[in-house]
């Protein structure tokens, strides 16, 4: 199992609504290793997450490609990491 620290977070939705997130992150597991990624994640109209074991339904790529444009537009998610 893990657990995911959230550093960076983008959205395309309004608070108050279900929203696409986009996550930058550390991914902490139980044997006590972790590494850092991205997720894609829904929050619920109550601001808390909706955990769907690791799956978030996208709805389309034109929601990708803009939480993507966000990120990068604010300089979040740069990393040199591979």
């Amino acid at each position: 199992m893990a657990r995911f620290k959230i550093l960076h977070e983008v959205t395309n939705g309004e608070v108050g609504n279900w929203h696409l997130c986009f996550q930058w992150g550390i991914y902490l597991y139980d044997n006590g290793e972790a590494e850092s990624g991205y997720r894609f994640i829904w929050r619920r109209p109550d601001g808390t997450l909706q955990a769907a074991r690791g799956q978030a339904r996208i709805p389309s790529a034109t929601d990708i490609f803009e939480l993507i444009q966000l990120s990068t537009q604010k300089g979040l998610f740069i990393t040199t990491e591979k």
